[in-house]
């Protein structure tokens, strides 16, 4: 009786076993299934970490690698700022430099304008000494054409009020007519040096204080003697003739004050020309010429001749209106007081 219910059970297990065969098999299958899973996620998570475990060691080379760049960085920047120091000292000393050079070149020019225009307003007024004191118009142009010169290399737009006063009084010194100053002197110097060989009306000239000469005497005291003697009658018996009742007889020294005097007439007349005085150098030469007509031979070509040349020169003209350089030297004044403003 114990046998029999085993015989029984047996069935029913294998009946049960048979039953769950297709659960199992599901239960297998999806057991194996978690299993690849787990095992395929596994390597997934192994793989990802060896990945993150590369990334991060290439980041933390990265990182080396871009602290070391950002310390060269750094380095390099700070370099630069002491460069870029260095630098803005230069720029800064050569902006002094440039700045000390601009204000003394302004000075240079300042003291080339100054001595420029200094140079021209001492040339003005020598100009106007000359038409002031001599009336010499011919040099007072020159000396303002060389003023102008100057301005006009000078080419400074401030000067132009400047030069248009002085080219304004070159223009009336132009229009002045010319007096031949020149050879109306040469003239006189030629009369001053023929007075000498002018002959005397009364014909009986005897230098003063000439020395007599001795022309070689034959031997013998009876021939010296009385040729000494001759000699000493001579100077005190003199026969003349005179061709004209009022010609003035004249001792020799008088002949010699009167050709002094003749030469200081003629000198004054010079000079009296030079200052464009022609009142005196008029009276000087009708003076000279009364003399000339009055003490001297007329009839001699030498005198002839003077007479003629002391007419033609006094009525030669010597005084003329001569222009003033006012205006040019009132333009330098307004430049000098605008340069000093």
């Amino acid at each position: 009786m114990s046998e029999q219910p085993q015989t029984d059970d047996k069935p029913d297990l294998l009946d049960y076993l048979g039953r769950f065969q297709p659960a199992l098999i599901v239960a297998l299958l999806a057991l194996g299934v978690a299993g690849w899973q787990w095992w395929d996620s596994n390597n997934r998570i192994h793989n990802l970490q060896a990945e993150l475990s590369q990334r991060l060691a290439a980041s933390n080379n990265m990182g080396q690698e871009s602290r070391i760049l950002s310390k060269q960085a750094m380095e390099a920047t700070r370099d630069l700022s002491v460069k870029l120091g260095e630098i803005q000292g230069k720029l800064a000393d050569s902006q002094n430099q440039q700045l000390a050079l601009e204000a003394l070149y302004q000075d240079l020019a300042r003291s080339r304008d100054e001595w420029t225009l200094a140079d021209i307003e001492q040339i003005v007024l020598s100009a106007s000494q000359q038409l002031q004191l001599a009336g010499n118009a011919k040099a007072a142009l020159i000396a303002l054409r060389s003023a102008d010169s100057r301005l006009q290399r000078l080419n400074k737009p401030q000067f132009t009020a400047l030069r248009r006063a002085i080219n304004d009084d070159i223009q009336r010194l132009q229009a002045v007519p010319q007096i031949d100053t020149v050879g109306i002197t040469l003239r006189l110097d030629a009369l001053i040096a023929d007075v000498d060989d002018l002959p005397i009306a009364s014909e009986h000239e005897i230098p003063a204080a000439q020395a007599h000469t001795r022309s070689p005497q034959p031997s013998g005291a009876v021939d010296r003697f009385g040729r000494e003697v001759w000699q000493e009658l001579k100077g005190l018996v003199q026969v003349r003739r005179m061709d004209t009742p009022d010609s003035a007889l004249l001792a020799p020294e008088q002949v010699y004050f009167l050709r002094q005097n003749l030469k200081l007439r003629l000198l004054d007349a010079r000079i009296a020309l030079l200052a464009h005085d022609e009142a005196s150098y008029k009276a000087d030469l009708q003076a000279a010429r009364q003399w000339v007509k009055r003490y001297f031979n007329s009839s001699d070509a030498r005198v002839a001749s003077a007479l003629v040349s002391l007419g033609k020169l006094a009525n030669s003209p010597v005084s003329i209106q001569l222009p003033t350089l006012s205006e040019s030297l009132d333009a330098l004044q307004s430049s000098r007081i605008g340069r000093n403003r």
